[in-house]
C-alpha cells in the first residue's frame, strides 16, 4: 500500500524515546507523524493534512495533555478528531478528566503493542463509520434543503400565474434583493434565506378575486381596499412557524407595500419600523414590475426607473437604500437580461 493511503497517526509525548516505541509499532500499517510538545501538536492536527487519528501523552511541560485534548475538541476544524491518552497515569480520577474532555479511550505505559493496535483500530472503524454517516446526513440534508427551496420557488411563481406576471419576475426580484442585501454587508445566511424568501412576497395574490387582480384599467376605491388584502393573505398563508425561512418569507409578505414616509399599507409603518427584508424587496419589486412590459403598459426604460427610484428615496423607499442598489446597477442588469420574459 503507498504511503498516501496510509491512515495518519499524530504520536505526542515530549520524551523522544516513548515516540520511538510507538512509532515502531504503528509504522508497518500507519503515517506517523510526532510532536514533542502540546503547541506544536496543535499546529500539525489543525493544518491542511489532519491525523485520523492523535496518540496523546498527559505529563508534558508547558502545555500538558489535558491542555491540548481541551483546545483541540474547542476547535472546530480538530474537534472531531479521537484522541487516545497514552499515559503513566492510571487513577480513575485521571480516566475521569479525559474523558470529559472529549478523548475516547484510554492506554497506559508501558504499552503493549496487541492492545495499541486495537485500540487504534478500534477507533479508527469508529471514526470512518462517523464521518460516512455525517456525509450522508450532510448530503441528505441539502437534498431537503434544495427540495423546500424549490417548494418555496414554485409556490412565489403560483401567485405570478394567477397575475398579470410571469414566472420570472420572482426569479429576477429574488436576485436583486440578495444583490442589495450583500452589498450593504447583510450576514451571509440571512442574504440566503431573503432569496429564498424574496419570490413568495405576492403569494396572498392567489387570494384576490380575478375580477380585481385582473382588472386592465384603473381599480376604484373598493377595489383596491380589497387588493391590497394580498399583503394579510399572504402571512395567513405562510403562517407562523419556527422556521427562519418562512418567518422571513411571512415578514417580507406583510412589509414589502410600506413605505418610508408611513404612506404604504397595510399598517402605515413608517421608516426603520419597517423590517430590512421588507425595504430591500420594495425596491427590488418595484425596480423589476416599472421594467417589465404588462398588458396595460409599457415597460419603462433603465434610465426612467433609477429616476423614480432616486425621487422616491425618502418617501416610498429607504433613502440609505437607493444608492446602494443603484451600485448594484451592473448585476442587476445581468440579471434582467438573463430572466428576460
Amino acid at each position: 500500500m503507498a504511503d498516501t493511503d496510509l491512515q495518519t497517526i499524530l504520536v505526542v509525548d515530549d520524551n523522544p524515546d516513548n515516540i520511538d516505541v510507538l512509532s515502531g509499532i504503528l509504522r508497518p500499517q500507519y503515517k506517523v507523524k510526532a510532536s514533542v510538545s502540546g503547541k506544536l501538536a496543535l499546529r500539525i492536527a489543525g493544518g491542511k493534512q489532519k491525523p485520523d487519528l492523535i496518540l496523546l501523552d498527559i505529563m508534558m511541560p508547558e502545555m500538558d495533555g489535558y491542555q491540548v485534548c481541551e483546545q483541540l475538541k474547542a476547535n472546530p476544524i480538530t474537534r472531531d478528531i479521537p484522541v487516545i491518552f497514552v499515559t503513566a497515569k492510571s487513577e480513575a480520577e485521571d480516566e475521569r478528566r479525559g474523558f470529559e474532555l472529549g478523548a475516547v479511550d484510554y492506554i497506559t505505559k508501558p504499552v503493549s503493542m496487541p492492545i495499541v493496535l486495537a485500540r487504534i483500530r478500534t477507533h479508527l472503524a469508529l471514526y470512518d463509520q462517523q464521518r460516512e454517516l455525517a456525509a450522508k446526513v450532510k448530503q441528505r440534508t441539502e437534498e431537503i434543503e434544495e427540495t423546500r427551496h424549490e417548494i418555496i420557488k414554485r409556490l412565489g411563481r403560483a401567485a405570478e400565474y394567477k397575475d398579470n406576471e410571469t414566472g420570472m419576475h420572482v426569479i429576477r426580484m429574488s436576485y436583486y434583493a440578495r444583490f442589495l442585501a450583500e452589498r450593504i454587508g447583510a450576514a451571509p445566511e440571512w442574504v440566503e434565506l431573503l432569496f429564498y424568501a424574496a419570490p413568495m412576497h405576492d403569494i396572498g395574490k392567489i387570494g384576490i378575486p380575478d375580477h380585481v387582480l385582473l382588472k386592465e384599467g384603473r381599480l376604484n376605491e373598493d377595489e383596491w381596499r380589497i387588493m391590497q388584502k394580498h399583503v394579510e393573505y399572504g402571512a395567513d398563508i405562510l403562517g407562523n412557524h419556527d422556521s427562519e425561512l418562512l418567518s422571513l418569507a411571512r415578514e417580507v409578505a406583510l412589509t414589502h407595500h410600506e413605505k418610508w414616509d408611513g404612506s404604504g399599507y397595510p399598517n402605515g409603518l413608517k421608516g426603520e419600523e419597517i423590517p430590512l427584508s421588507g425595504r430591500i424587496v420594495a425596491i427590488a419589486d418595484v425596480f423589476d414590475a416599472l421594467t417589465s412590459t404588462r398588458p396595460y403598459k409599457k415597460a419603462w426604460s433603465d434610465e426612467e426607473v433609477i429616476t423614480f427610484l432616486n425621487e422616491q428615496a425618502g418617501k416610498h423607499f429607504d433613502p440609505a437604500l437607493v444608492p446602494e442598489f443603484l451600485a448594484c446597477m451592473p448585476q442587476v442588469l445581468k440579471i434582467k437580461a438573463q430572466f428576460s420574459d
